[in-house]
Order: C-alpha cells, then structure tokens, then sequence
C-alpha cells in the first residue's frame, strides 16, 4: 500500500496550520480511511521522561490512525521555539531530509492517506540552501495552504499561491478566521482571495475544533489519489 499525501502550509506561522490537518484527519477517519499525520520537523518542543515532544506533533498523533508512535509521526524535533534551521544551528544537528524522507514512506506504507503539516510558512529554510518547500515538492505534494484571516492575508496568501503554483503544488485554500482578527475585516478578505483564487476548499470558524470543521469537508476531494 501507498498512500496519498496531502501537503498543509500557511501564509505565515500560528495560522491553523494543525487545525486545519487534524480536521483532515478527523475527515479520513469518518470516511473509513486509515490516515496519518506527519510533522516531519518541529521545533518549540518540551522536554519530557520521553523526549522532546510537540503540540502540533501530538494533536497529529491524537487524530490519526492508532498504533503509530511520536517519534514515527515528528522524527525531527528542536526544543527552541525558533525557525527549525537555526535550532538545528543551535543544536548542532543539521536537518538530513533523508531522515524526512525516510519518515514519510514508512507512514505511506501503513495507511492510505499522509497529511503532511509543515513549518511555518511555504518558504521556511531547513538548512543553508534547503527549503520546506523544496522537500515538499521533490516529492511532488500537492500543497493546501491555510489563509489565517488576519491583516496582511491577502498579500501573505497571493504571493504563496504564485510560489505553489511555479512548484506544481497548488491544490487548494483554507480560510480560518482567527481569533487575534480585530480589524473586522476577516469577510472581506475573504470574499477578495475567494474571488482570486475560487472558493476555499474550508472555512474554519474561530476557535472551532477539528472534528466540527471535519464535518464539511468533501470525502470525495479526500479520496483522490494524489503524490
């Protein structure tokens, strides 16, 4: 078995990235599909008995198939909340994509469907030449990207898109309407990036929990094969 992999990136960090995943998952699993989540690397990390462990990592974890471990889920993960390259220049580990490669098919041969969160934005550095967004379309991911509706979205996002899509990796938006918004602007920019680039794929209400976004998610987008 491989699964499909679905991409998840934001116009900037803090934005519903791992909302918008874990409503994913939640969709896979109402749909019958065993799904997995995957952060390959994570940084804001706390140290436990255990390891270091991450939030984002462990709602991932929480919301996917059962019977993976944290470590098959974040295999990379820094305990400084700072962009993963300089923690790793901190740490004095370099990030080996090998080792993210490495994470990623051995989930693909479990289940049928990887939801793949990355760090921060599209262009989040993993090393001196390397970017996230170039590990995610070597592996010919399509990409959803999360529009956190706050000031500065419609630029954030635009510019996003026209990287995904010089990458092959644009498959969709999600607007999520964060809580921090005080301009009271959120709709309207939401109606001009719908009117951009189509009709978000999901939109998430403030503070709205995974399962209840999941609800309105399209099985059938689900389903299709990608990666």
């Amino acid at each position: 078995m491989s699964a499909s992999v679905i991409g998840v990136t934001g116009t900037d960090t803090g934005v519903g990235k791992t909302r918008v995943a874990c409503a994913l998952l939640a969709a896979a699993q109402r749909a019958g599909l065993h799904a997995a989540g995957y952060k390959p690397v994570a940084s804001g990390c706390r140290e436990t008995a255990d390891g270091l462990r991450n939030g984002d990592a462990e709602a991932l974890l929480a919301y996917g198939m059962p019977g993976l471990t944290y470590e098959a889920v974040n295999p990379v993960a820094f305990a400084p909340a700072i962009a993963p390259h300089l923690a790793a220049e901190r740490a004095g580990a370099p990030i080996d994509t090998g080792v993210l490669d490495a994470g990623l098919a051995a989930l693909r041969a479990r289940a049928e469907l990887v939801v793949v969160e990355g760090a921060g934005g599209w262009r989040v550095p993993l090393g001196a030449d390397t970017d996230f967004s170039d590990w995610m379309a070597g592996h010919g991911m399509p990409v959803l990207l999360v529009v956190g509706l706050k000031l500065g979205a419609i630029n954030h996002a635009l510019l996003t898109v026209d990287a995904l899509r010089r990458a092959g990796c644009w498959c969709g938006w999600v607007a999520n309407h964060l809580p921090e918004d005080d301009t009271g602007t959120a709709e309207g920019m939401r109606a001009t990036l719908a009117a951009r680039l189509g009709t978000p794929l999901l939109e998430v209400a403030r503070d709205e929990p995974p399962e209840q976004a999941a609800l309105r998610l399209d099985e059938g987008w689900l389903r299709q094969p990608r990666g």
